[in-house]
């Protein structure tokens, strides 16, 4: 089980320095220098942000992509829910089948309180959250 894939990965990666260079429109190929994130799946990522309303693209030799809004309004969970869907910590699938026991299985229901808590958990992480974070341990 992984919490976060790659894609989210690389999503608050980029949204994190189209955040911390608020003013201007940024290129994919600098995000994509910068963080170290292969170019084409960059560039899929901002589509998805772009379709999602959270970053806008220019064209021409200015352009790039900047946030479309503010970084305190991107929230982690959002962020999963494009790339990944819901947080889901169990399954409850066995060979492709969803299991006969499900509805009375004592542990998916403390997995699910525990899915709440880390959900709860996430919702407080934002771009711009994490940027603070960042801003804090430079200094």
């Amino acid at each position: 089980m992984k919490l976060l894939t790659k894609n989210t990965d690389y999503a608050v990666r980029a949204l994190i320095y189209l955040a911390r260079n608020q003013d201007e429109y940024v290129s994919s190929r600098e995000i994509s220098r910068k963080d170290k994130i292969p170019l084409q799946y960059l560039r899929r990522i901002l589509q998805d942000l772009r379709k999602e309303g959270v970053v806008e693209t220019k064209e021409g030799i200015s352009g790039g992509h900047r946030l479309k809004v503010g970084p305190g309004e991107i929230k982690l969970t959002r962020l999963i829910e494009i790339f990944q869907g819901t947080v889901e910590l169990v399954e409850c699938m066995f060979r492709k089948e969803i299991c006969h026991n499900r509805e009375k299985c004592v542990l998916r229901k403390k997995i699910q309180d525990i899915e709440k808590l880390v959900v709860a958990e996430l919702e407080g992480i934002t771009i711009g959250s994490l940027v603070k974070d960042i801003k804090e341990t430079d200094t």
